[in-house]
């Protein structure tokens, strides 16, 4: 079903349709106070922000304590039998 005014095109009656303004008072959500904020909002960003900038300042710390690699490091050559020679040998007749 279309609606069509008598001797108009329908790109006349798109244009009458959407130019048409609300008559019955409702004016889409948009009363008297849309779009201000109160000094609780603003009070309540300047918080957020606040714990924003004090958890970047934690996870900094954080992550200058995280190491470069998570490889492990095989001691050197020369250490291997110095570490071996100070553990104790076991008697298998425990």
């Amino acid at each position: 079903m279309t609606f069509a005014l008598p001797g108009a095109g329908p790109v006349e009656t798109t244009a009458l349709v959407l130019a048409q303004q609300p008559g019955n008072g409702d004016n889409g959500g948009q009363g008297e106070d849309f779009g201000k904020s109160s000094p609780v909002g603003f009070l309540l960003l300047l918080i957020f922000l606040v714990a924003v900038a004090f958890l970047v300042r934690s996870m900094t710390k954080h992550l200058k304590r995280v190491p470069a690699s998570f490889d492990k490091e095989e001691p050197a050559e020369e250490e291997k039998p110095e570490a071996e020679a100070k553990q104790p040998e076991k008697s298998e007749s425990s």
